[in-house]
Parts: structure tokens; C-alpha cells; sequence
């Protein structure tokens, strides 16, 4: 029970930074012309969205990191290799979205970064993440938990974690497309994750892991405050990125590595919307959806952008209860 508390005592808590803080980022991101262009497909649906300032994450990332550094320093939590590996891929693939996000702002297009630029930088946090992850005595196992199954797959586990990071990160990326979309579904999974890191006693800083867990999920709930539709601040790849390969990470370290897809369903059917649609025009130069990712597609079929997030967001609900009864009872 001494767990839980300090659970929901760290979601208060960094509910309540995340609130204050944006009420200080929002303005001085709007004082500075923070905002994105929109697609040229969206304009004339989203054109009410014009001026909204972008790189938002900060107001996640920073209570998140801030409160747990906080903490530590007051001796509640503790610095091992589990926490080194989710603080440096969250602050490092937060830093490669704000460098995409102010690139797009000072060139005022949607170039940002190049494929290969965000490629490098994902690399380097791969590297570092597989030789913290090796150095802390984790195997290299695939673990399939319901059949029992451990697979050592060698050296190759480092081009899986960095497969698993570049394919989370992506997916929530591309899933950022509607008022609260990205961030309620990233709130539910990382509730789930919490869950999950508490029952997974044999990895050092579990219970670390679970309270991080919980401060991102205070802090992204403060963000949904200001992100529900109408927004009044976008998280931008400084959001997306950041929560996307947290994702994977949790997933990676507490061996649910093909549970993520589960967790993160909705986040998968968007980049499969994505693949398909490019594939098939590929193919035979017609689309297989009205627009991609699909749910954009809902609002081209004349959906409010309201009920496409809250069917979104049950769906995302749904996968994850099921995903606690494979991690935690079978």
C-alpha cells in the first residue's frame, strides 16, 4: 500500500506543477510565434487552429522531470540503471523533437529535422540505452510471458530496442493529429505501465519506474487541461517523440515488449493506416482511406473531432485493461 500512496501523491503533485507551468509556457510561447503550420489537407477543417503555439511538451516533460529529480534529492526515490535509461530517452528524444519543432518555427514550413538527422540522434540513444541496459546484468530475452517463452536473441537486442524506440515514438507522432488525442491515450498506457512496473519485482528501481510512471501521468493530465479540444497548446514533436519512446522504454525494461502493441493499440492502428494507404496508392494510385492517419479519415466522413478522440480514448482504455489481465494474470 506504501507504494500506492506515494503513486498518487507524485500524480498530484506533478498535476499541479504541469498546470502552473503552462499557465507561464503558454503565453511565452504565443509571445515568441511558437505555432505550426498546418497541412495543406487540414487547413480548411482546422483552419480555427491557425496561431496555436506548439511545443507544448514542455509542460509534461519538465514537472516530470523536475518533480522526480526533486524527490530524489530529498532521498524519496532513487537514481539505479532502470531510471538512467527512462530519464535519458525521454530527455533526449524530447530534445530531438524540440529541435524538429524549432527548426519547422524559425523556417516557418513543416521541414524540421531530415529522416537521417532524427535517425543519428535516435542511434546514439539506442547505443547508450543497450550499454546501460547490458551493464545493469539484463539479458538480452525476448520474453513472450503467457507461453512462458524466453528467446535470447544476442546482440541483435540492441537493433530491437532501437526498432521498438523509432516505431513508438513514430506512432504516437503520428497519432498527434487531434485535440487530446495523443496525450489521453499516452496518459492511459503510462497508467497501464505504472501498473505493470509494480509487478515485476525482479527488475531494480520497479518501484522508481512505477512512481515516474504516475509523475508523467499527473503532469500529462495537467497538459490535457490545456490540450482538450478547443487546444490552446500543442505538444509537438517535443511531446510526441518524447512519449513515444518513454513508451517503448517501459516496455523494453519490464519485458512486455509484445504487450506495447496491445497497450498502444490504438497507436499501432494509426501508423498501420499509414503504411496501407501508402502502400496501396503505391500500388494502384487510389486510397484505401479517405485521408491517413485514419482518424483523420473520421473527420472527412464528418465526425466531430470530440467523439473521434473519446472513441479513441475507450478504445485505448479497453486494450490496456486487457493488456493488465495478460501482464499481471496470465
Amino acid at each position: 500500500m506504501l507504494i500506492l500512496t506515494k503513486m498518487v501523491i507524485a500524480l498530484m503533485i506533478s498535476f499541479l506543477i504541469s498546470v502552473l507551468f503552462a499557465v507561464i509556457a503558454i503565453p511565452f510561447l504565443k509571445k515568441i510565434h511558437a505555432s505550426q503550420r498546418l497541412s495543406i489537407y487540414l487547413e480548411e477543417a482546422h483552419k480555427k487552429k491557425v496561431g496555436t503555439p506548439t511545443m507544448g511538451g514542455i509542460i509534461f516533460i519538465f514537472p516530470t522531470v523536475f518533480t522526480y529529480l526533486l524527490l530524489f534529492l530529498l532521498g524519496k526515490v532513487e537514481m539505479n540503471y532502470s531510471m538512467m535509461i527512462i530519464l535519458i530517452t525521454f530527455i533526449g528524444y524530447a530534445f530531438i523533437g524540440f529541435l524538429d519543432d524549432y527548426l519547422i518555427i524559425k523556417r516557418n514550413n513543416n521541414k524540421g529535422l531530415t529522416e537521417s538527422e532524427k535517425l543519428c540522434g535516435e542511434l546514439i540513444i539506442a547505443v547508450i540505452f543497450f550499454y546501460l541496459f547490458s551493464v545493469a546484468g539484463n539479458e538480452p530475452l525476448l520474453w513472450i510471458h503467457t507461453f512462458g517463452l524466453k528467446i535470447n536473441i544476442g546482440w541483435w537486442y540492441g537493433l530491437f530496442i532501437l526498432f521498438v524506440l523509432l516505431a513508438s515514438s513514430n506512432a504516437v507522432n503520428l497519432t498527434d493529429g487531434l485535440d487530446g488525442l495523443a496525450g489521453g491515450l499516452s496518459l492511459i498506457a503510462f497508467l497501464t505501465f505504472g501498473i505493470i512496473s509494480i509487478n515485476t519485482g525482479w527488475l531494480e528501481g520497479y518501484e522508481d519506474m512505477a512512481i515516474f510512471a504516475f509523475l508523467l501521468v499527473g503532469s500529462l493530465l495537467g497538459f490535457l487541461v490545456f490540450n482538450v479540444s478547443p487546444a490552446k497548446v500543442f505538444m509537438g514533436d517535443t511531446g510526441s517523440l518524447a512519449l513515444g519512446a518513454t513508451l517503448g522504454t517501459y516496455a523494453i525494461l519490464t519485458r512486455h515488449e509484445l504487450l506495447l502493441v496491445i497497450i498502444g493499440l490504438v497507436f499501432v492502428i494509426e501508423t498501420v493506416s499509414v503504411i496501407l494507404q501508402r502502400f496501396y496508392y503505391k500500388l494502384t494510385h487510389k486510397r484505401l482511406f479517405l485521408m491517413a492517419p485514419i482518424h483523420h479519415s473520421f473527420e472527412k466522413k464528418g465526425w466531430n473531432e470530440r467523439d473521434i478522440v473519446k472513441l479513441f480514448w475507450v478504445i485505448g482504455l479497453i486494450a490496456s485493461l486487457i493488456s493488465l489481465i495478460f501482464s499481471t494474470w496470465i
